[in-house]
């Protein structure tokens, strides 16, 4: 073997100890992806999505550039199994005008009832079968845990976003959360920022998960009519 193959040879075996060694953090960053999803959503492929990524990252990794290497490629990582679960296209097969619906409808409801209705009942009200139901709240499910940038960016409200400035945004952000009570802030902060699933922030402020479900939706939503309202 030459001296060129036996360098290449060390440097991939390097390589691949690097993947090795970062393996169980991208299987526990699916874990906790997964933990936020819903059932149809399968651990095995985001690991295996993950892992993959790793690979590929831990052969491009220059440590000249980067002194982390987990720095480097916990956020790619990440956002190839975010690329996997947009790739579903649940959203596409679901109308978008129906997931927004199911949201008001959810709201409503659990403002009259204290509890969230189910499928069938949500059927009835909106005049759909139950199957389009299902596959809407899957969707929204998983749009749920996709960032919230790209959240506010759907809809008619998106191009309008896309023009505003960030600092804007940010006003805009601060002052609808002002609405809402410390409690509730703190689940938005406790989702969005420090990526707890929703019987995590259930456990530790004694809320429903269906209210805390509805309550970062209806944040969502009350962003982007402001952004309309502040830009119309």
């Amino acid at each position: 073997m030459s001296g060129t193959e036996i360098y290449s040879a060390e440097l991939k075996h390097r390589e691949d100890q690097l993947a090795l060694e970062y393996l169980p953090a991208v299987k526990a960053m699916a874990f906790r992806l997964k933990e936020r999803l819903p059932s149809s959503v399968d651990y095995m492929d985001l690991s295996a999505i993950g892992t993959e990524e790793l690979v590929k990252l831990a052969r491009r990794y220059d440590a000249s550039q980067n002194d982390s290497f987990w720095g480097y490629a916990k956020t790619r990582v990440y956002g190839a199994m975010l690329d996997y679960l947009r790739s579903l296209d649940v959203l596409s097969r679901s109308s978008r005008r129906l997931v927004k619906a199911i949201n008001h409808t959810i709201e409503a409801y659990l403002a009259e009832h204290d509890e969230e209705p189910s499928d069938a009942e949500l059927a009835e009200i909106l005049g759909e079968e139950e199957e389009k139901i299902r596959e809407a709240r899957v969707a929204s499910d998983i749009y749920a845990v996709m960032p919230l940038q790209e959240q506010l960016s759907e809809g008619d409200e998106g191009a309008t976003l896309e023009r505003i400035e960030h600092d804007e945004l940010v006003e805009v952000i601060k002052s609808v959360l002002m609405r809402y009570n410390e409690r509730e802030q703190m689940i938005i902060q406790l989702y969005y920022f420090e990526e707890l699933t929703l019987k995590e922030i259930s456990d530790i402020l004694g809320i429903t998960e269906s209210r805390i479900s509805q309550i970062h939706k209806s944040v969502i939503r009350k962003i982007r009519d402001a952004v309309g309202e502040n830009n119309g």
